[in-house]
């Protein structure tokens, strides 16, 4: 390769020595080097947990933008922190051999205070605070931000027990102290003590040239690590730890989820032969899930902030961290989808014209017959996600409207004298089969979803509520009472239902759950 390689990184005292160290290897096989630097978020806003900035990737969204626009080659990474989802366009390119990836305690004077009731021990991560609490319940954790040094400083500075780093850090840049405490015990972050190399997936020729710095057995190790994270949904915001190892052609692995308090802890171990490892990743995680994983994430997302709402339906991380990360959220299903098995005769002649007016009578439909199955000619639906499941999963749709009232006006204008078949649920609204009626238009109703009410009581108030269904909002008032909130809707018809309830109705400008939030952003953050 005749140009020079760009190399991105952090200005950090500890990113600056894995980025020269990638440039050394470079260099060595050959190739001409520049250190770019380029700092982040996660940088920058030292105030705050890392749990509380709202997002993944703090740490290595600005070197990704980089590399998108080309100001840089490649971005080296403390592979911890890079989100188990690479942005389009962007490749895993090196792993180099791994470091030490255990935690350790820095201890400010000696030993002595763990003889005492009580101790304070420093740490912004919230994996590290939730197993110290497991270990210690009766410490105190506070809050330490900052790059390496500045954290070391911190400790000096106060009069805390002591301080929670990863020991490569340390090292690496030569401040490891003598009075300190390895924690055998605390499982790390996943792929800790790992240095990764991303590029452009499109530059072929670079990527052939980093793959001689790959070490095969660590990217093994830390990608299996990534793909347990990944599957609990989880990433600075969630207290997962996860390790990997391969000695005597076994790979042992071990992953954990804690509550943030270190009052719960669901924990999966296994060895396995070290060339069949392909589905333990999912497999641990799916017995922490099994085990209750999901229900404590979900309790582990509420962070208590001056304006709380509450969603009557469970978002995804991904989902949540598009809300200012001012506003706290709690959240829990207040309805449950009961798919119905539908009759082969429904099916069995082609269908001339046919509507979904939900993503839930799509995947109804599919749970009783193959796509192959189904022959529609014409597919009319309600909402942009409605829209592209079907074009995924079943074939093009004629015409899409945003509700179900306008798509009902479009038949009325287009369709005469024919028969259309809906697949609703047990409680669709009138308006569609109204307009529909009203107009001569033969409608052949086939249920294929039951709507099931799942309330629960809020044990507080909050500022907001967030609401998906008309079904969502009877739910919600079969066990609470309205007050003062807002209600936030996900449409027209959702709204309409609200507003005979609350006194604030927010209406979203699109069907979709990035709306609500959008609109509970634009409310309450002025």
């Amino acid at each position: 390769m005749m140009k020079t390689i760009r190399i991105g990184t952090r200005s950090s005292e500890l990113a600056l020595w894995q980025a020269i160290t990638v440039s050394n290897q470079l260099q060595y096989l050959g190739h001409e080097t520049e250190i770019i630097k380029i700092d982040s978020i996660g940088d920058e806003v030292l105030n705050k947990p890392l749990y509380e900035l709202g997002t993944t990737g703090v740490f290595t969204k600005n070197l990704d933008v980089a590399l998108l626009n080309d100001k840089i080659d490649i971005a080296v990474h403390s592979m911890k922190d890079v989100p188990t989802i690479l942005p389009k366009g962007i490749v895993q390119a090196a792993v180099l051999k791994r470091g030490l990836y255990h935690d350790i305690l820095v201890l400010k004077d000696n030993e002595d205070f763990f003889t005492k009731k009580t101790a304070t021990i420093a740490t912004g991560s919230l994996r590290r605070k939730a197993q110290w609490l497991y270990r210690f319940p009766h410490h105190q954790i506070t809050d330490l931000r900052g790059n390496v040094n500045t954290r070391m400083r911190k400790l000096k500075e106060n009069d805390w027990n002591g301080a929670i780093f990863a020991m490569a850090g340390l090292k690496r840049i030569g401040i490891l102290p003598d009075n300190i405490m390895k924690l055998d015990w605390m499982i790390p972050a996943p792929a800790q003590g790992a240095v990764m190399v991303a590029a452009l997936d499109s530059d072929k020729e670079l990527l052939d040239i980093l793959l001689e710095l790959n070490d095969s057995e660590t990217a093994l190790c830390v990608n299996i690590e990534r793909e347990f994270l990944n599957k609990l949904e989880g990433g600075c915001s969630a207290p997962i730890g996860a390790l990997a190892m391969i000695k005597d052609d076994e790979l042992k692995f071990k992953g954990a989820l804690f509550s943030t308090d270190g009052k719960q802890k669901i924990e999966f171990s296994k060895t396995v032969p070290a060339n069949h490892t392909t589905d333990i990743a999912q497999f641990a995680a799916s017995y922490i899930i099994d085990k209750g994983g999901k229900k404590l994430m979900r309790k582990e997302g509420e962070v208590e902030k001056e304006i709380n709402i509450f969603s009557t339906k469970n978002l995804s991380i991904g989902q949540k961290s598009g809300l200012n990360q001012q506003i706290g959220t709690n959240m829990s299903d207040f309805i449950t989808i009961r798919y119905n098995r539908i009759k082969p005769a429904v099916i069995k002649q082609p269908l001339k014209h046919v509507i979904f007016s939900s993503q839930n009578g799509v995947e109804s439909i599919l749970e009783s017959f193959m796509a192959s199955e189904l022959n529609f000619e014409h597919i009319y639906c309600v909402g942009r996600r409605t829209k592209r499941l079907i074009e995924k999963k079943i074939g093009k749709v004629t015409h899409v409207e945003n509700s179900a009232g306008n798509l009902a006006d479009y038949l009325v204008e287009h369709i005469k004298n024919e028969e259309i078949t809906y697949f609703c649920g047990d409680k669709r609204r009138d308006e569609l089969p109204g307009i529909l009626s009203k107009n001569g238009i033969g409608l052949n109703e086939v249920i294929a979803y039951k709507t099931l009410l799942s309330p629960n009581k809020l044990a507080k108030k909050y500022d907001g509520i967030l609401f998906f269904s008309p079904s969502g909002i009877e739910s919600f008032l079969s066990k609470n009472s309205v007050d003062q909130e807002v209600a936030f809707c996900i449409g027209g018809t959702t709204a309409k239902e609200a507003q005979k309830h609350f006194k604030t109705v927010i209406e979203a400008k699109l069907p979709s759950v990035e709306s609500v939030l959008n609109s509970v952003n634009a409310y309450f953050i002025k």
